[in-house]
C-alpha cells in the first residue's frame, strides 16, 4: 500500500490604490507555494511453508491394514500493489496584477512496482523408502519427531508393566533420544516406546534412521511386534549388543563398550524362531546415523542395513503388527555396570520412523 500527502500552493493578492496622486500603482500578486511529498511504500512478500507429515491409524482392535498420512501447508499470499496519485495546481485569483503570477505545481509522484514476489517454495515429496522404487509405495505413518513426543500415537511402556516415572528419554532437535539411567532403586530399567492400541499395519515397507548407546548391557531395537491371546509374533528389524563378544561390540580405550554388529531375527512364537543373522557393519553404530529396514511382503521378508539387503526370509506373517522402540538392557550384552555411561549424551536417537503400505 502507499500513502501520499499533498500540500495546495497557497496564493495572496495585495492590491492597493492612492486617489491623491495622479498616478496609480497597484502591486502585482505574488505567488509563493511549497510542496511536499511523502510517499511510503510497503510491499509484502509470500511466502510458503509445509509442514512434516505425521499419521497414524488409531485402533482399539488390530486390523489386517490400517495407517493415514496427512499434511498442511500454510498458503501462500500475494501483496505489493501500490497507488499514486498527481497533486493539482491552483492558480489564485489577483486584482489586476503588474506581472502575471507564477505558481509552482507541485511535483508529481512517480510509480513504485513493487518488486515480484518469489514464487512459492515446492511441496516436499513423501518421502521414500531408501534404495526402493519410491513408485511402489505409499506413507502410511511417519514420524520425523520435530513436533514433540505425541502421547496420541505413542505409548512409553510396554503392555505388561507400568511406566517407570524416572525420565529417560526424549524427543528434541528433530529426534526421539531414550538413554540408559538408573531408577530411584538404583538399577537401569528398561523403556519401550510403542504404538500397540494406536497404530498396526500388515505388510509393506518399515524403516528407521538411528545412532545406536554405547555401554556394557545396552541392547537397542527396532521390531514389529503383537500379542495376540498367546500368541507373540515379531520382526526384530534391529537388535544390537554394544557388550557382546566380538563382532558384536568393542571397548574404547576407557573401556567403553561400543556397537558394531546388530541382528535381524524373526519369531512366529516365544519358542518358534523363524531365522536371524549377526551381521557385522564394519563400524562404529555409536558414531552416526544409519537406516534399518524390512520390506515385508505376505510370504518373504528382507532385512536391510543403509539399503543393502542383510536377511531374506521366506515365511508368512499375516497379523497387524505395532511398532515398537526401545533401550533394553541384557542378553548378549551383558549386565550393564559402572562403566555404562548414563545420560542424554549417550542416547538411542531416532531421526525418523517410517512405514508404507504397496500400492
Amino acid at each position: 500500500m502507499q500513502n501520499l500527502s499533498f500540500q495546495r500552493i497557497s496564493m495572496s493578492a495585495m492590491s492597493c490604490a492612492c486617489a491623491a496622486v495622479l498616478l496609480a500603482a497597484c502591486g502585482g500578486g505574488s505567488g509563493s507555494g511549497d510542496t511536499g511529498i511523502d510517499a511510503q511504500s510497503a510491499q509484502t512478500t509470500a511466502t510458503a511453508t509445509d509442514a512434516g507429515t505425521t499419521a497414524g491409524a488409531t485402533a482399539a482392535t488390530p486390523t489386517a491394514t490400517s495407517g493415514a498420512t496427512g499434511s498442511a501447508a500454510a498458503p501462500v499470499t500475494n501483496a505489493g500493489d501500490t497507488t499514486t496519485t498527481t497533486a493539482p495546481t491552483s492558480t489564485p485569483a489577483t486584482s489586476t496584477p503588474a506581472t502575471k503570477p507564477s505558481t509552482t505545481p507541485a511535483t508529481t509522484p512517480t510509480t513504485t512496482t513493487p518488486a515480484p514476489a518469489p514464487a512459492p517454495a515446492p511441496a516436499p515429496a513423501p518421502a521414500a523408502p531408501y534404495g526402493q522404487n519410491a513408485s511402489a509405495y505409499t506413507l502410511t505413518f511417519a514420524d520425523e519427531f520435530n513436533n514433540g513426543f505425541n502421547t496420541s500415537v505413542w505409548n512409553d511402556h510396554i503392555w505388561y508393566e507400568s511406566s517407570n516415572p524416572t525420565k529417560n528419554y526424549t524427543v528434541e532437535d528433530g529426534k526421539l533420544k531414550i538413554w540408559p539411567q538408573r531408577d530411584a532403586s538404583g538399577k537401569f530399567f528398561n523403556r519401550t516406546i510403542d504404538t500397540d492400541g494406536k497404530y498396526y499395519q500388515t505388510y509393506g515397507y518399515f524403516e528407521i534412521e538411528a545412532k545406536l548407546p554405547v555401554g556394557k548391557g545396552t541392547w537397542p531395537a527396532f521390531w514389529l511386534f503383537n500379542h495376540i491371546g498367546e500368541r507373540r509374533p515379531e520382526m526384530d528389524v534391529m537388535e544390537a549388543y554394544a557388550g557382546g563378544a566380538a563382532p558384536w561390540g568393542f571397548n574404547d580405550s576407557n573401556g567403553i563398550a561400543h556397537p558394531q554388529a546388530y541382528a535381524p531375527t524373526v519369531w512366529k512364537g516365544p519358542n518358534e524362531l523363524v531365522g536371524t543373522r549377526q551381521y557385522d557393519t564394519g563400524k562404529d553404530l555409536s558414531a552416526g546415523f544409519h537406516k534399518y529396514a524390512v520390506k515385508w511382503e505376505p510370504n518373504k521378508q528382507t532385512y536391510y542395513f543403509d539399503g543393502k539387503e542383510v536377511l531374506v526370509l521366506n515365511t508368512t506373517f499375516s497379523d497387524p503388527m505395532y511398532l515398537m522402540l526401545d533401550l533394553w538392557y541384557g542378553s548378549a550384552s551383558g549386565t550393564p555396570d559402572n562403566s555404562t555411561p548414563q545420560g542424554k549424551s549417550n542416547s538411542f536417537e531416532i531421526n525418523y520412523i517410517r512405514a508404507w503400505k504397496f500400492k
